[in-house]
């Protein structure tokens, strides 16, 4: 008796499916596994359709040009690197808090009156780099605002209808 006589089943399977391989590379053809077709970036069947695997970043990119928040979301990242924008002294002192994108205006808080003066004085550079990174016109102006003011408490000596300081000083 041969060997592939005593061989049955799944093991004459496996002979005869090493000697295809063999012949096929012989000939010079080359035999793809499944693992090298899936690292090529090969789809699941003839042609690609809508159930076809798709790379995150790519269907996030779909997803922001259909809806079109384009702006919004270039406007976000740029919010998210304020301080590499404008440099960590201004951003430790003032925060971008909205952008509307209608009006195409951005709103920064400081946390003083003197940064909210001097981030009106670099209003205009700030835009220009602000433009640089977004696109031209995504940003036409910067509303400064100065520290929100404590809300006013009427406490036991507070007179009914008094401004505190206000009331003397105009």
């Amino acid at each position: 008796m041969s060997d592939e006589q005593q061989l049955s089943g799944v093991d004459l399977a496996r002979v005869a499916l090493r000697a295809a391989k063999e012949q096929a590379r012989s000939r010079g053809e080359q035999v793809r596994e499944k693992r090298e077709a899936r690292r090529h970036g090969l789809r699941s069947g003839a042609r690609a359709d809508g159930r076809d695997p798709v790379p995150l970043g790519a269907a996030l990119n779909r997803l922001i040009t259909e809806r079109g928040w384009e702006t919004p979301a270039a406007v976000a990242g740029v919010i998210g690197r304020w301080p590499q924008i404008v440099g960590p002294d201004i951003s430790a002192h003032c925060v971008p808090e909205q952008f509307d994108e209608a009006e195409a205006v951005l709103t920064v808080r400081c946390d003083s009156t003197a940064w909210a003066t001097q981030l009106r004085l670099l209003a205009r550079q700030l835009v220009a780099r602000l433009n640089h990174e977004l696109g031209h016109g995504t940003v036409k102006v910067i509303r400064v605002l100065g520290p929100a003011a404590p809300q006013r408490r009427y406490g036991r000596l507070r007179a009914p209808g008094s401004q505190g300081p206000r009331d003397t000083w105009g």
